[in-house]
């Protein structure tokens, strides 16, 4: 059989010109603008923090992979658009990751092995031990990670971002689900969702991430939200002790316990509360108001009360609830909230459109940790697992950190991760290395170089 060494290819003429193609244009990469996300790791301290969060049992004689390289590999990997381990075993021998790994040898060329020569960076199955990080260490597992440490990360880099406390701070909670399509460790059919997933719960403070949690599908959407929220804000009152906080959640969360704890505690909340007759029954008129309105105008229409209400079972005390008595679409459509808040410094309807449905942006950002994989769960155990959301949620903590300090006041401000990746990291450049440089050649053509020259003049200051 004869074997093919085509190495120039000759494609159909273009006029009088021409077209030919040959694999010798050098070492080219696609992530040219993953030098910005160098950048904005370098302000915040992000990664270097992140690997004291991890203990290494290994013997240090025979590691080519530092735990902070592998880390950086996989956190930048994510970040710009590749979501699988199987992706690493071509990434490695980019030295553009390389530096952002931030590995001495980018090309590689110097490692023990022969065979490895010229993959710098680690393979599938050297990230794969890191994420299958046990509680304790044994012969096959090395590398621990500190579920309490990385919590306390995430919180310290959104503390860090303020020069000065917040007038206040509002904390968005949401579960989301994860579909599952595997054996995975705890999976549950969730009948809403109609699938096996996960059920992780997210904690924002306006774009930043504070808490991201794995939980299984099998329990109440509440399940272990009072504890993450104490912790987070006795976290916050450590640095700012008269803080005013805030707590808003849909009705899945308003539940007693939470309600108690930030009663107790200083801390507002507004909370959705789920339909029932008892509550249509404090509504009647307003509703009956809102349909003559919205028959009367062809539009739909809404009325805002409020009155005290208390459950025959659940609530230990009476609460200050607000309705929406709405019609819409030819029916009823009501909405209702518990708040600890005042009618004088939220009135009905304010409190309800300004500061409830504000929440809706949350949707948002748990979209964008779509957008950085946080849905491949895909490894056996819940710690591992939970590891690989973690390091999704620090890698959109790069990605907003890359908003905040860089893009403000530009076209990019309010991108989500996704534009961002497609049009200010995804840059072709050719790349060189020497003794004592490496050397970057954007592409010429790229159409938003004064955005990427605002960038980095920003996060060089």
């Amino acid at each position: 059989m004869t074997e093919c060494n085509q190495s120039a290819f000759t494609f159909a003429s273009h006029f009088s010109r021409q077209v030919t193609a040959s694999f010798d244009g050098g070492t080219i990469t696609t992530e040219g603008g993953g030098l910005l996300l160098r950048e904005v790791d370098r302000r915040l301290n992000l990664l270097p923090r992140l690997r004291a969060c991890f203990t290494d049992h290994r013997r240090p004689d025979l590691i080519e992979h530092s735990v902070v390289e592998m880390l950086s590999q996989r956190v930048y990997g994510l970040a710009l658009g590749y979501e699988d381990l199987n992706d690493h075993d071509q990434l490695r021998r980019d030295p553009l990751l390389a530096v952002l790994a931030g590995k001495a040898d980018v090309t590689g060329e110097h490692r023990r092995r022969a065979e490895d020569r010229g993959n710098a960076l680690a393979g599938k199955s050297t990230l794969n031990r890191l994420e299958q990080a046990a509680e304790q260490p044994d012969r096959y597992h090395k590398i621990q990670y500190s579920v309490a440490a990385i919590d306390e990360l995430l919180v310290n880099l959104w503390v860090e971002a303020h020069a000065e406390a917040p007038a206040q701070i509002i904390l968005d909670l949401d579960a989301t689900d994860v579909p599952l399509h595997g054996d995975q460790e705890r999976r549950f059919f969730h009948g809403y969702y109609d699938s096996y997933c996960y059920l992780p719960l997210y904690i924002f403070c306006g774009d930043h991430v504070l808490c991201a949690r794995l939980r299984p599908a099998d329990i109440d959407a509440s399940k272990g939200s009072t504890w993450e929220v104490r912790r987070i804000v006795r976290q916050i009152r450590q640095r700012w002790p008269g803080v005013r906080i805030l707590v808003r959640a849909d009705s899945g969360f308003c539940r007693e316990r939470l309600m108690r704890w930030c009663e107790r505690h200083g801390v507002d909340f507004v909370l959705g509360v789920a339909r029932n007759d008892r509550l249509k029954a404090q509504i009647p008129n307003a509703m009956q108001q809102a349909t003559q309105q919205a028959t009367e105008s062809g539009k739909p229409a809404r009325v805002f009360v409020e009155f005290a209400y208390q459950t025959h079972k659940t609530w230990s005390r009476t609460r200050r609830v607000v309705a929406k008595a709405e019609y819409l679409d030819n029916k009823e459509n009501p909405r209702y909230v518990v708040t600890s808040l005042s009618a004088a410094e939220w009135p009905a309807q304010r409190l309800y459109e300004e500061l409830y449905c504000a929440r809706g942006d949350m949707e948002n950002r748990i979209k964008e940790q779509g957008m950085l994989f946080h849905d491949r769960l895909s490894t056996a155990t819940m710690r591992s697992n939970q590891l690989r959301l973690y390091l999704s949620a620090l890698a959109y903590t790069l990605v907003q950190g890359l908003r905040r300090l860089a893009l403000a006041g530009t076209e990019w401000a309010t991108a989500q991760a996704n534009t961002i990746r497609a049009q200010l990291l995804k840059i072709g450049a050719v790349v060189r290395v020497s003794v004592r440089r490496v050397c970057i050649s954007l592409a010429t053509g790229y159409p938003w170089q004064a955005a990427f020259r605002q960038a980095w003049v920003a996060l060089r200051c």
